[in-house]
């Protein structure tokens, strides 16, 4: 330890996730018989692809409106006092000058004396956000404060390309301080591997291009040089015997499996009944959310985060955690963390079970049919987004649940308003 004036030892500071909440749109589809109407092989999608069902995003939902309703789900007003850095990572964003945060900042009601920015790094941004957050904490230049991060994306495209069946719709905000009740972060231990490719990307307000066999090994790719890079950092580890459990990211739940299965033969071949039994104990519980959400994008190693905090009975405060996150173009970041205190209690107390049993499940016709109405309202000068709600579905779940919609688009001007 180094020594401060009159001897004091000066202590690390703990940095970290003090607490997080996870939002998701009111409206949800099958997955599995959404990809059947698309041609896909039942069987392979239940088995590789590992997805339940998947959110659906209506007309008068986007980026803003995810973003704040998670935070609504999360701060107290005595956070929103002690908050001067807000960090939103997205690739969904509504506008290409204006960021999201700054609706974040008016909305939740933060202080005038509160930087606020948005980052982009497809999946990586929400990533990169908390590793901003949790240097600026850890820095002590402003003692006591804290940082809010939030991831928000959802699906640009709809019904066409044939893989709409695994998209989806979410925002995870965290608070970030020195009081890491969470998940604790060592931001030294960290190993990260980038490239230029484009795997997937989005150019435009209606396109998500790329290749997924290309995206498949960028993945791979990624994970195995910044989990060298992670070791090259902290020194030679026993993978299995250093982290209780495993997070990965998940565009889709079945991706882990071939994460985790690369990683256990880092050393040496592993058989497939010692990986498959390492998988279901060590990395299959926290994908209990992204089950029945889809794809999260940004938000998918929080969303496991909390799958794992709040359904895996086997983990202790004190757990280290491996964490994988990766953005498409690409960056990759293996590091890891520890389970604070209040993990477990916390994660129980969220009762996201019954927020996702509380969403309306649509039928395949009533979901393209909203999916076609989204699209039409996208890069438009002008909108009513409640117009294009054919199906009802704001006075069904949202009306009356004091929740941020869009209400209208008028020469590009934003309008919000709670439901």
């Amino acid at each position: 330890m180094k020594s401060g004036r009159m001897g004091e030892e000066i202590r690390p500071l703990k940095v970290g996730i003090e607490k997080l909440n996870l939002y998701t749109p009111r409206l949800c589809t099958d997955a599995v018989a959404l990809a059947e109407r698309r041609g896909k092989d039942r069987d392979v999608v239940i088995s590789q692809i590992m997805v339940d069902s998947r959110a659906v995003i209506p007309p008068f939902e986007d980026a803003v409106t995810l973003a704040v309703n998670a935070v609504k789900r999360l701060l107290a007003p005595a956070d929103i006092e002690q908050i001067e850095l807000l960090v939103v990572g997205t690739e969904s964003a509504v506008d290409f000058g204006k960021p999201i945060s700054t609706w974040v900042h008016r909305f939740c009601g933060l202080s005038p004396n509160c930087r606020n920015f948005e980052v982009k790094h497809a999946c990586y941004g929400a990533t990169a956000a908390l590793k901003m957050a949790a240097l600026w904490v850890a820095s002590g230049v402003r003692p006591g404060k804290k940082a809010l991060v939030v991831s928000t994306d959802y699906t640009r495209p709809g019904v066409a390309g044939g893989f709409d069946f695994v998209g989806g719709a979410c925002a995870v905000a965290m608070l970030v301080s020195a009081d890491p009740q969470i998940l604790e972060i060592d931001p030294g231990q960290a190993g990260y591997w980038t490239t230029e490719i484009a795997d997937t990307f989005r150019p435009t307000g209606r396109a998500e291009m790329g290749d997924n066999q290309t995206s498949l090994y960028a993945y791979l790719d990624a994970l195995e040089g910044a989990y060298s890079h992670f070791r090259a950092v902290v020194g030679e580890i026993d993978y299995e015997a250093m982290f209780q459990k495993h997070i990965y990211h998940a565009p889709f739940p079945g991706m882990t499996v071939q994460a985790h299965r690369t990683l256990l033969g880092w050393d040496g071949p592993v058989d497939k009944a010692t990986a498959a039994a390492s998988f279901q104990r060590k990395v299959n519980q926290g994908l209990t959310i992204a089950r029945r959400i889809g794809s999260a994008y940004g938000a998918s190693n929080f969303v496991c985060l909390l799958g794992l905090i709040t359904t895996a009975e086997d983990c202790r405060p004190g757990d280290c955690l491996s964490l994988f996150a990766y953005g498409s173009g690409c960056q990759g970041e293996f590091y890891s963390g520890i389970l604070g205190p209040a993990a477990g209690d916390a994660g129980r107390a969220l009762d996201i079970a019954r927020h996702l049993d509380e969403r309306l499940p649509l039928s395949l016709d009533d979901y393209e049919q909203n999916e076609l109405a989204r699209e039409a309202t996208i890069d438009q000068a002008d909108v009513e987004p409640l117009a294009h709600d054919t199906a009802g579905l704001y006075p069904a779940v949202y009306a009356g649940q004091n929740l941020l919609v869009l209400k209208q688009i008028h020469n590009y001007y934003r309008e919000y308003g709670w439901s």
